[in-house]
């Protein structure tokens, strides 16, 4: 890319020569969702493999992809995100947030989405797929409800937790706006967070007799959930996708509001081998989601426990 004097200063026309094109925009994003065989990227994204061999190997050299070695014998690479390839998937997710709103949508802000949207078809479509190996969040641990905490929650880092409890016949994560949020602007869609973490919270005895685990996932930093998670005895753990990395992962809709890209509400139901089983959404009756989740869930691991 040829670049004029006064874009060696610019951050932007810098990112940009990285970026460079719709293919490695379009690398970056299967590599997020998981996919980082070659085989398995030439697959998602339909390219040649000359065409796609040097897309990596610019991203390589750029220092956004490392190659890692997972086979010998014929030797074969994983590639995956460096330090400064995850520094970008905020980028991503902002890109298609607008791709979402001013693109697919009407460019109306909204904590939501309609049933013939986008946004819909993608969540949907994790149905029966599953989610991406090693993928971690940093987060709360759930607390007791007795009055003892299940871990300590002082620190502002937060312990890097599974998306899917190791122990749990199945787990259900829902992702929301965010707690305590003071929206500048009416957004549909956006409130009712505090009640939907109280309905899991009344609920959590069930899903817990049926060996159904949950998890809450917003973009707030994890000192703001380790606030909330106390004043509100949050039996569950809460996961921070502040980084975005869930988000990029699974495509998933977004919004911004006060200040930064949220989460729209949403529900996963994931069995135990991580595959997501039923997809909620658009969450609109919070309440008669949540009660769906927990009959989902029983069902899914074939316990007789029944609200």
């Amino acid at each position: 890319m040829r670049m004029h004097n006064a874009d060696e200063t610019c951050g932007i026309a810098q990112a940009a020569t990285v970026l460079g094109d719709w293919w490695n925009v379009l690398v970056l994003r299967e590599v997020a969702r998981g996919h980082v065989r070659f085989d398995a990227l030439a697959a998602e994204l339909g390219l040649s493999r000359k065409v796609l061999t040097e897309r990596l190997g610019r991203l390589v050299a750029s220092g956004v992809l490392r190659r890692s070695l997972y086979q010998r014998r014929p030797v074969r690479y994983e590639y995956l995100l460096t330090d400064a390839g995850a520094a970008l998937l905020p980028l991503l997710v902002a890109m298609q947030d607008w791709g979402d709103r001013w693109v697919l949508g009407d460019g109306s802000l909204t904590g939501t989405a309609g049933t013939e949207s986008a946004e819909h078809a993608r969540v949907h479509a994790l149905t029966d797929t599953r989610l991406p190996d090693g993928l971690e969040l940093p987060g709360t641990q759930g607390a007791d409800l007795s009055g003892t905490q299940g871990a300590d929650l002082s620190g502002t880092q937060g312990a890097d937790l599974p998306l899917v409890s190791p122990d749990a016949a199945a787990t259900v994560l829902f992702t929301y706006p965010g707690t305590g949020v003071v929206w500048g602007e009416d957004i549909p869609g956006a409130d009712g967070c505090t009640l939907e973490n109280r309905l899991f919270r009344e609920a959590w005895p069930e899903f817990r007799a049926a060996g159904v685990d949950v998890r809450g996932v917003s973009t707030q930093l994890v000192h703001e959930q380790q606030r909330f998670a106390r004043a509100e005895e949050v039996p569950y753990a809460l996961l921070s996708d502040a980084a975005h990395r869930l988000a990029a992962a699974l495509r998933l809709p977004t919004f911004r509001g006060a200040g930064r890209l949220r989460h729209k509400r949403l529900i996963l139901v994931v069995d135990a081998e991580r595959t997501v089983r039923h997809a909620l959404f658009p969450v609109v009756d919070i309440p008669h989601a949540v009660a769906e989740s927990l009959r989902l869930a029983v069902r899914l691991t074939g316990s007789p426990v029944v609200r």
